[in-house]
């Protein structure tokens, strides 16, 4: 049987000079800030072909299970202590077929670098440059372009996504706009800190979180001072919690003296998953804006003389996007307009959604427009 070597995924070709000019400019700004151990960018034919290899690897299953793998492009000598194989293997859909079962997990990257007009597979990492190219086999037909943050904590910045024939790549001038909610800046790295306890990063991982347990949910985020937000809440509260539970707030408060960072790390993944599986249960749950749980299984209501939300802006932080005004009720079901209402209500407040099919939201409040902003944002947490 004749194996095709040329690019045939047509949407690689549409994509791969976009991604080349993305990195191009980030890692300019690198140099120019001072900053160091910084990788190479490949060239625009190099992301067509890992982009091709990907995607029809996707498509196959090995052992009845779907392939999942991560490709890093960088060079065996900026990967710290890795993996490497005897000799370079040619990076093809059937190699990382058969790499994928035992390259699965988290945080583990194969290493792909050119020789001559070729890309090989040289072994693995768990350790990358800072703005690495990185290309994550999500699902099948589901590839996702990212790099790791020059910080080198959190979540990757996402660059663009491919489903099938529909190719998004991400705009990160949207998070510039007036009164952009703090969530939607840090992943675009506009505003990513390197702390460990860094609210914005931590609600991050529960947005992550909470598009991953896929049951749906609503996490709204009120201000640690002042009750307003009862207001907006039917009365008695189904689940509420006293005292306030302070797991991932104690974490976010902690000095970094007594234990190491993967040790904070790993507990602070264990209070989110606590949190963001309340989020499965039907009703909101309540943080504060320290991240001490309040109550959950919540049900919003309007509050007392306040208007039927009948407008939101919706946005997309994509290429070509255009902010769009339409009722709540059009953006999902009953949960997306409950969650417009709270917010349309309590102008300090956020609200988190995430749907069973993956689409994630995030609504806020624009002083400048007054009305509520609805960022749909499930491209950046892929």
């Amino acid at each position: 049987m004749e194996t095709i070597t040329d690019a045939t995924y047509q949407a690689a070709a549409k994509v791969a000079g976009r991604v080349e000019a993305h990195f191009q400019k980030h890692l300019s700004a690198a140099k120019e800030n001072g900053d160091d151990d910084l990788a190479v960018v490949p060239e625009a034919r190099q992301v067509e072909k890992m982009i091709d290899v990907a995607f029809w690897a996707s498509l196959r299953k090995e052992e009845g299970n779907p392939i999942r793998i991560s490709l890093a492009f960088l060079p065996p000598s900026q990967a710290g202590k890795p993996l490497l194989f005897e000799k370079p293997l040619l990076l093809t859909p059937q190699l990382l077929t058969k790499l994928a079962p035992g390259v699965e997990r988290p945080g583990i990257h194969v290493g792909v670098w050119a020789a001559g007009d070729e890309l090989y597979v040289w072994g693995t990492t768990i350790k990358l440059p800072n703005l690495c190219f990185v290309l994550d086999v999500s699902e099948p037909g589901l590839l996702v372009v990212k790099h790791r943050r020059a910080a080198g904590l959190g979540k990757f910045t996402n660059v663009a996504v491919l489903r099938g024939d529909q190719v998004k790549v991400v705009n990160e001038d949207s998070g510039l706009l007036p009164d952009s909610p703090p969530i939607l800046q840090s992943l675009l790295g506009l505003t990513s800190s390197c702390l460990w306890n860094n609210g914005v990063n931590v609600l991050i991982q529960i947005a992550v979180s909470m598009r991953a347990h896929k049951r749906g949910g609503i996490l709204l985020v009120v201000p640690s001072k002042g009750d307003a937000w009862r207001e907006s809440i039917i009365h008695p509260l189904q689940y509420p919690i006293t005292p306030a539970f302070s797991g991932v707030a104690d974490l976010l408060r902690y000095d970094g003296k007594s234990v190491t960072e993967i040790f904070w790390q790993n507990a602070l993944r264990r209070e989110v998953e606590n949190i963001t599986g309340l989020t499965a249960v039907d009703g909101a749950t309540i943080v504060n804006e320290e991240q001490e749980l309040l109550a959950f299984g919540a049900k919003i209501t309007r509050a007392k003389d306040a208007w039927p939300v009948d407008k939101v802006l919706l946005s997309e932080p994509v290429e070509g996007g255009v902010p769009a005004l339409i009722h709540p009720s059009a953006i999902g079901g009953t949960r997306h307009l409950s969650a417009a209402q709270f917010v349309h209500d309590q102008h300090d407040a956020h609200a988190l959604v995430a749907s069973q099919d993956g689409y994630f939201t995030v609504f806020s409040w624009s002083h400048q427009q007054q009305l509520v902003q609805a960022h749909r944002i499930d491209i950046l947490l892929i």
